[in-house]
């Protein structure tokens, strides 16, 4: 059985992998693996696989009695590139400044724009139950954490760029295309482009050489600057900046006010916090793209080894397509945890190998997404779950540190919703419903089943739109009612009759689903035939319609249950 787990279980296969290489590395130390996130905009889902990855694998390392750091990188002494949509114009004065010295949007209590996003996503990075050591860029090149690391790179800038010429299309020289050495494959040439590999900053190459240093100006805190000298012996750097014209010659060993270029600073950060393990998403992992050309100059110049690690895939929301935080309306981690349990959160990102995308649901989907997690609830209870499955539960509900806060009465989520869409998050009501569900175990007070009724209340409210919401009528359909044959009266007075006996949620389904059996002839248990379904079909549109005035609607039982015995005679009746 444990063997099976092994090999079905991406995620202990990571962590033998991880722990063999620390082993190999630096024995006897605190296993170090490693994520990072640009506060730019909101940190969406697909960056969450990002952290999610090596979270899982640093758990399943420290559930075997391993030491393990999760190293959460905040780039925000990134430059802001541009202003997102809906954010006032004027925020493109300070495109070219780092994260943190941007004002943030409007109306934020924070200070500054990579604060804002930061809070957002440490806020669910908490209820999820991440465990990470956060580290901001801004506060290591400000300190001079890295001054050692920025000017040995700038000794060793001729390796750098040769490393970078590798994969450069074009002649840096002439701009020109640069004359293949052997046969490139097209399909990777396009995916290096676009990747981002071709856009990247490879730093700044002029009459002067190359340089892997971009200085912000002392004057506009831009980065619009140009290194255009280099002395090794005093590390005497001068620069100009092409935005506000300010020119200064400046001692590096004594200056931080500037970063490694993005391919440059990646490898030297592997290599200054010993990462054994660190994904990278598909547009890193392209030829000449970050993660690749990292690889080697962690080796050539830094003299330490790459991470290991997977390509991860995308990860979409139920009618949308691929995330980018560079574009507005793309759901975070938040909004996600607005609708969903922790638990059910971690499972969608536990269960699925990292190179295998996924989508996660926002529309009626999640509905069924519930009923899956219940479904592998019950089977891991009763030991019939397979261990790769089970395993991924187990990384759902807890962390090697304790289990998550969960719903006490996890009741079915689409019931739930049901519920607070007719009642429309009235509690004394709402109650009253989850009472009669299961009149031999009733709810006893609405604690019992939050947070989950919580999370199926804001689905309700802010992802079903208002023309699918249910509105129960308020006086009966007398126009229909007085047009019904025999047939349909009979079905009704049926219904109607069985009411007080089978006032519960299983009661209630056997009675709906049982009328037309009746009138067929049949048991109420028979299995239905097609003609059976036919008229069960005709039924339920009929009890549709004289209920809440269409076609459709939440389930029948638990409509009936929450509209109440005597509106339901009213309504049917007539």
């Amino acid at each position: 059985m444990a063997q099976q787990s092994t090999e079905t279980d991406w995620v202990s296969r990571f962590a033998d992998e991880v722990i063999a290489e620390a082993e190999r590395r630096a024995p006897g130390k605190p296993v170090v693996v490693a994520s990072g996130l640009s506060p730019s905009g909101p940190i969406h889902l697909g960056n969450l696989r990002e952290v999610m990855t090596p979270h899982l694998v640093a758990d399943e390392v420290r559930r075997r009695g391993h030491a393990c750091v999760h190293v959460l990188s905040w780039d925000d002494y990134d430059r802001y590139r541009k202003v997102p949509a809906g954010i006032d114009p004027s925020w493109e004065e300070h495109i070219g400044k780092p994260l943190t010295a941007v004002p943030a949007p409007p109306g934020s209590p924070y200070a500054s724009w990579a604060e804002h996003f930061r809070a957002a996503m440490e806020e669910s990075l908490a209820e999820l139950g991440i465990e990470y050591h956060g580290i901001s860029q801004t506060a290591q090149y400000t300190s001079g954490a890295y001054r050692e690391q920025i000017l040995h790179a700038m000794k060793h800038r001729k390796d750098i760029d040769a490393v970078l010429d590798r994969y450069r299309t074009k002649d840096k020289a002439t701009g020109k295309p640069k004359q293949q050495q052997k046969p490139v494959d097209e399909a990777e040439l396009e995916a290096a482009e676009g990747s981002g590999a071709a856009t990247e900053d490879d730093g700044s190459a002029g009459g002067a050489g190359y340089f892997p240093y971009k200085p912000y100006c002392t004057v506009c805190n831009k980065d619009f600057t140009k290194v255009i000298g280099y002395d090794d012996e005093t590390t005497e750097m001068s620069y100009e900046c092409v935005a506000c014209g300010h020119s200064e010659t400046v001692a590096l060993r004594e200056f931080d006010h500037g970063k490694l270029v993005w391919k440059v600073d990646w490898p030297m950060r592997w290599a200054y916090e010993g990462v054994i393990f660190e994904p990278s998403g598909v547009d890193h992992s392209s030829p000449g793209s970050s993660f690749v050309v990292g690889g080697q100059i962690v080796r050539e110049v830094f003299g330490a080894d790459q991470p290991i690690g997977p390509m991860y895939a995308f990860v979409g929301i139920s009618g949308m397509a691929k995330m980018s935080s560079s574009k507005g309306g793309v759901p975070t981690p938040g909004d996600a945890l607005k609708i969903m349990e922790a638990p059910l959160l971690r499972w969608l990102y536990a269960r699925r190998k990292p190179n295998q995308s996924f989508k996660i649901a926002f529309d009626q989907e999640i509905q069924r997404l519930y009923d899956e997690w219940d479904k592998l609830a019950a089977k891991v209870a009763d030991g019939t779950a397979q261990p790769a499955d089970a395993a991924a539960y187990t990384r759902a509900i807890g962390t090697a540190a304790g289990e998550l806060p969960r719903t006490p009465r996890p009741l079915p989520y689409r019931t739930l919703a049901s519920v607070m869409d007719i009642t429309a998050g009235h509690d004394e009501q709402t109650l009253r419903i989850l009472t009669d569900l299961d009149p031999a175990h009733p709810v006893t007070s609405l604690d019992e089943t939050r947070p989950r009724l919580d999370k199926a209340e804001h689905w309700i409210t802010t992802q079903v739109p208002a023309d699918q919401r249910t509105v129960v009528r308020a006086e009966p359909d007398t126009e229909l009612l007085a047009t019904l044959d025999d047939q349909s009266r009979g079905a009704l007075r049926l219904l109607l009759d069985g009411l007080d006996d089978h006032w519960s949620l299983d009661g209630l389904t056997t009675l709906v689903y049982g009328v037309p059996k009746v009138q067929a002839g049949l048991d109420p248990e028979a299995k239905p035939t097609p003609e059976l379904k036919v008229a069960q079909r005709a039924f339920f549109a009929l009890l549709y319609n004289l209920l809440v005035g269409r076609d459709t609607g939440p389930r029948l039982p638990t409509l009936l249950l929450a509209v109440g015995a005597d509106r339901v005679r009213k309504l049917l009746a007539g």
